[in-house]
């Protein structure tokens, strides 16, 4: 399975259609796939598990993400303000 993520992260291009983001404005989108990639990142660490599969939330949050606003949260967790349920 590892094999299979590995590969559609080597040919991602841009963020997919996600059904639950239909719209144009993909605000939501981007600030649930950073959520889903710190969660994971946490849930697999904790495991002990390899985090690879968690790069795919990543790529995605950093194709729809203004930068600016990544900076801005990963401060918030780095101080312990961050309003998101990580």
């Amino acid at each position: 399975m590892s094999e299979l993520i590995e590969e559609k992260i080597k040919n991602y291009r841009t963020a997919p259609f996600d059904a639950r983001f239909p719209n144009t404005n993909q605000t939501r989108n981007c600030f649930r796939n950073y959520l889903d990639f710190h969660r994971c990142n946490n849930a697999l660490s904790d495991k002990g598990q390899d985090v690879v599969p968690c790069n795919w939330y990543q790529r995605v949050y950093k194709s729809l993400c203004p930068m600016s606003w990544v900076q801005k949260w990963d401060d918030q967790i780095d101080s312990g303000r961050f309003a998101g349920n990580i």
